[in-house]
């Protein structure tokens, strides 16, 4: 694994980094604790979850947790991951946040706030209420 410290960012590079600019994105994690980012960047790499991830190099920020969209095997390991490690909040009736995943294009674009409009979601790959996969 390298590990990059670059202008407030601080990225986990695996071995196998294969993206496509068309469909690669991010899951991302809110955090109020550096050394806990830190700690969940290196680890998705060190277990081949995804080939990188990036956070924010702060006591507060957001972790990025890279792969394409289409690359549905890599969405499992990582949204497993998130469930495992409870990394997506729940509503007060118990129910998972219907996170997004933004592609990087949109963040080229300048999509944020109001602009965002997601196009991935996920409650396309899990029950928000229940956690169990979707068939799809």
């Amino acid at each position: 694994m390298q590990i990059i410290k670059e202008s407030g960012w601080i990225y986990y590079l695996g071995n196998d980094i294969n993206f496509d600019n068309e469909k690669v994105g991010k899951w991302m994690y809110f955090f109020n604790n550096g050394d806990f980012a830190a700690q969940i960047c290196k680890d998705v790499i060190e277990r081949g979850v995804v080939s990188e991830s990036k956070h924010t190099d702060a006591d507060e920020g957001v972790a990025c947790f890279y792969l394409n969209y289409d690359d549905i095997a890599a969405q499992k390991r990582i949204i497993t991951y998130f469930l495992e490690n409870a990394l997506i909040k729940k509503t007060k009736a118990g129910r998972f946040y219907n996170i997004s995943f933004k592609l990087d294009n949109q963040t080229l674009s300048g999509e944020y706030g109001d602009k965002y409009n997601a196009q991935i979601k996920l409650s396309q790959f899990i029950d928000l209420d229940t956690g169990e996969w979707l068939d799809y």
